[in-house]
């Protein structure tokens, strides 16, 4: 009997000599069990290969195509296919391993195996359409997005209901998936591996070294390495996405000490200190851990109340008064013109969270996740608490269900009532999607809440956060002249009509003249570029408008989020203690401006022209930008400016691990 008895074809037992055997053992590899193992990660390559060259074409305009970059993309890209595909069939293997040969060949196990290979394809093949769907919101593969989506899955999924024709596609997907299961099960290599034996023994030397292999990768081998180009649409695409889904899970918490550069922290806290000092203020400590501040603003301090309205996805380029002729935003155009607009402003991030982080704590936008979504975020020194220890009626109004990214939770621990879809009642809700009720429905309820707040005799400071300008893109019928789910731009000119219905309405309310309108993006509607931190996708508007109050003009200080906070109490001529990061942009020095950009990951710090970007696992880069042609290159680094990157960054993650932009002393979590 010969020692290789995963080889069916006894007419070889004759053979005699080392080449025998080492014939046998090679062909041994190809015609048992795992020869199947083989033939999916064969067909894993391939469909990974042809998603690869869809999205290439998809994005051809944004893609470099010089042979050396197309084959570091697909070579890159194969390499870590061929990884992910060793990730992915590790229960396959153990399953091979654990299965006895009689169990394994029985006529009733063998449809088993067609059942999964066929199931298995499927899986693959609609991995393509959801890649597309993916690459084609966000221009990106796979990544911290998809992982927070899979939290969420009854808005997830009900967005992908109502935005695409899913039964037909999954239908469709029966067609390629039938394809390719027919060819691989007529061929040799799988007839051959459901009759062939394969002894205990073997079977745990071939599975061991096929467990070995993503255990290696997983010590040695992270998605640094996708870097084939300066180009970031050429770094995508040589990406996997289940891989990087996967890495965005296990990074989706990122330890600034950890992963980035560093600096003597005492150093670092200093030089934050100097940075966010005014001539309006005084530190009430000397130690330079205590950034608190207290903030004194000139004048009468006023009781105006507060209407802070962020608008989903509200880029800067769809409306008219930044350059765009289609018409979209007549009413945000006139509202621009009508108050205080800050053409040079900058979004922190690419998610909601970043935006409402920003607004509401004046905080830059730490590595990992948004202080939104993290455990122990109660208490912070908040916008909200300010407003509300002066006897105001602070509220979060949003159109959708508030728990989605734990934003009712924060709201509600961070000084604000909260009001979402559930407080509706049936009569107020005209016009519903997966995300949120109609705009008009909840601009409505905005409306509500603050005349009882009037009627209460108390001011209010009321944060409205939008949804229709959102993916499906659905609203009521009638209303503008662009039918639903045909993209972006309805969902951007019926955004405006609500805002437009909106102010007509408050102008007839008794509260009107003492309120301030405030008109601010959550990000851009996109963020995919060809550099890491693409800045013509993180510019958004910001309108101040109080036509009573306040005198029309048009801002060019280069800013961001962070700084609406202490612009809003320095309008209302506020003293107060602070422990926010931003400035008050309008006594903004010319060497004082500055903005703050970032993914979950990459932390970018804007000077002037220059944009510094802090890497995980170290290191930098820094590209030169130009407003006008929007283009951004590649340059060496500024010193002066990489310092000041990591001072804000490190000192931000230093300070909210301490427990030290907490409001009060003994709050949850201080400390933690």
């Amino acid at each position: 009997m010969t020692d290789y008895p995963c080889v069916p074809n006894q007419s070889q037992r004759h053979d005699s000599g080392l080449f025998r055997r080492f014939r046998e053992g090679f062909r041994s590899l190809f015609i048992d069990r795992f020869s199947l193992l083989g033939l999916f990660v064969g067909v894993y390559l391939g469909v990974n290969a042809i998603t690869r060259t869809l999205l290439m074409i998809l994005s051809a305009s944004q893609v470099d195509f010089g042979l050396t970059q197309v084959g570091a993309i697909y070579g890159v890209g194969l390499f870590f296919d061929g990884i992910t595909a060793f990730y992915f069939i590790i229960p396959v293997v153990l399953y091979f391993i654990l299965v006895p040969d009689r169990v394994f060949r029985h006529r009733f196990h063998l449809p088993v195996v067609h059942l999964f290979f066929f199931v298995g394809v499927y899986v693959l093949c609609y991995g393509v359409v959801a890649e597309w769907l993916f690459w084609d919101e966000f221009g990106k593969r796979f990544n911290f997005i998809a992982v927070d989506y899979l939290v969420y899955t009854t808005e997830v999924i009900g967005n992908i209901m109502e935005s695409y024709p899913v039964y037909p596609l999954l239908a469709g997907l029966l067609v390629p998936s039938s394809l390719i299961y027919f060819f691989c099960a007529r061929s040799r290599v799988f007839r051959d591996a459901l009759t062939a034996p394969c002894h205990l023994k073997h079977r745990a030397a071939t599975g061991f070294m096929c467990l070995m292999i993503p255990v290696v990768c997983f010590l040695g081998v992270d998605s640094s390495r996708v870097r084939v180009s300066d180009n970031a649409f050429n770094n995508e695409l040589a990406k996997n996405g289940l891989y990087e889904l996967f890495a965005a899970f296990r990074n989706n918490d990122l330890d600034y000490a950890t992963f980035y550069d560093g600096r003597d922290t005492t150093a670092m806290l200093t030089r934050l200190r100097e940075m966010v000092a005014t001539d309006n203020s005084e530190f009430i400590s000397e130690s330079p851990e205590d950034i608190t501040r207290r903030v004194v603003n000139p004048g009468d301090e006023k009781r105006l109340n507060i209407m802070l309205v962020t608008i989903e996805s509200m880029s800067a380029e769809y409306m008219g008064i930044f350059g765009n002729g289609s018409g979209l935003t007549p009413n945000l155009d006139r509202l621009a013109q009508g108050g205080l607009f800050f053409d040079n402003f900058y979004a922190t991030g690419t998610r909601s969270v970043r935006g409402l982080e920003a607004l509401t704590l004046s905080t830059v936008p730490t590595a990992g996740r948004s202080i939104v979504k993290r455990p122990g975020n109660e208490g912070m020194f908040s916008l909200g608490y300010l407003f509300k220890e002066r006897g105001y009626d602070t509220k979060w109004v949003y159109g959708g269900y508030g728990y989605f990214d734990n934003m009712n939770y924060y709201y509600g621990n961070n000084g604000f009532s909260v009001v979402d879809r559930t407080d509706m009642s049936a009569g107020e809700k005209t016009f519903a999607n997966i995300w949120g009720v109609c705009d008009g429905d909840l601009f409505n309820r905005s409306l509500k809440e603050a005349d009882a707040s009037w009627a209460a005799g108390k001011p209010f400071m009321n944060f409205v956060f939008t949804t229709s300008n959102h993916r499906p893109y659905t609203y009521p019928e009638g209303k503008i002249d662009i039918p639903v789910k045909t993209g972006r731009a309805g969902g951007v000119k019926y955004t405006d009509y609500a805002v437009g219905e909106f102010m007509k309405a408050a102008r007839e309310k008794p509260w009107f003249d003492d309120t301030l309108f405030v008109f601010v993006a959550d990000h851009c509607g996109s963020s995919a570029g060809k550099t890491s931190l693409p800045l013509r996708k993180y510019e958004i508007p910001l309108i101040l408008y109080s036509p009573k109050t306040i005198e029309p003009a048009r801002i060019s200080k280069l800013c961001s989020q962070i700084d609406v906070a202490p612009t809003l109490l320095a309008l209302l001529n506020w003293d107060y203690d602070s422990k926010f990061l931003g400035r008050n942009i309008l006594t903004m020095k010319p060497d004082e401006e500055r903005a703050f950009v970032g993914t979950y990951q990459k932390l970018g710090y804007l000077k002037g022209d220059r944009l510094t970007v802090l890497l995980p696992k170290g290191g930098s880069e820094t590209y030169v930008y130009d407003r006008v042609t929007k283009k951004q290159v590649r340059t060496g680094v500024r010193d002066a400016d990489l310092t000041d990157a990591i001072s804000y960054y490190q000192s931000a993650s230093w300070l909210y691990k301490n427990g030290m932009t907490r409001r009060i002393k003994g709050e949850p979590g201080w400390g933690a």
